[in-house]
């Protein structure tokens, strides 16, 4: 396919949310319970003022890609797990003013084309914050590569979040980021 076949734009998240989250599951590797739970989060999280999603398409309306995210609230969940680990480095300010980049999946099968960039970069154009936040596996991976490769910086490793057998990184960056490859 080609790569300019790919359309990046806004979404219903919610009415497409299997398709997303079948995405999601073969892109991170979820069980169907874990897709089940994932379901209800990613409805609810879309209640969240400010919530806003990006689709990336096939000609043919398939969802390959998406990203979602909200305005930073201190009071979610994430932030009460991850805060005590900015505390230790220092960079807990980072929770305000910040827009959370909730989730972002490609499908393996359009990895490495540019659209996981394209959804981040353009949900990150529509925010009114100064900067973006996010978690990654805490690991050495093309996620990782890609959000480096967009003026995301580590601001905290090691992070355990509660049922993740993995430890996550929390990283940031100063809006807007940069365009091209």
């Amino acid at each position: 396919m080609d790569d300019a076949e790919i359309v990046i734009g806004p979404v219903d998240l919610a009415a497409r949310v299997d398709e997303a989250l079948a995405v999601q599951a073969v892109a991170f590797g979820l069980d169907a319970e874990e897709v089940a739970v994932r379901r209800h989060i990613v409805l609810r999280h879309l209640l969240s003022p400010g919530a806003r999603a990006y689709g990336a398409t096939t000609p043919g309306g398939r969802l390959v890609g998406f990203v979602y995210g909200m305005p930073n609230d201190r009071g979610h969940w994430w932030s009460t797990v991850v805060e005590t680990y900015l505390r230790a480095t220092g960079t807990a300010d980072w929770l305000d003013d910040s827009f959370t980049i909730t989730e972002l999946h490609v499908h393996p099968d359009f990895q490495g084309r540019g659209a996981g960039r394209t959804l981040l970069t353009t949900i990150t154009d529509t925010a009114d914050e100064p900067r973006s936040i996010l978690s990654a596996i805490d690991t050495e991976s093309p996620a990782r590569r890609l959000y480096r490769s967009l003026g995301y910086r580590d601001l905290a490793r090691r992070v355990h979040f509660p049922s993740a057998p993995r430890p996550y990184a929390v990283m940031g960056a100063p809006l807007p980021l940069p365009r091209g490859n």
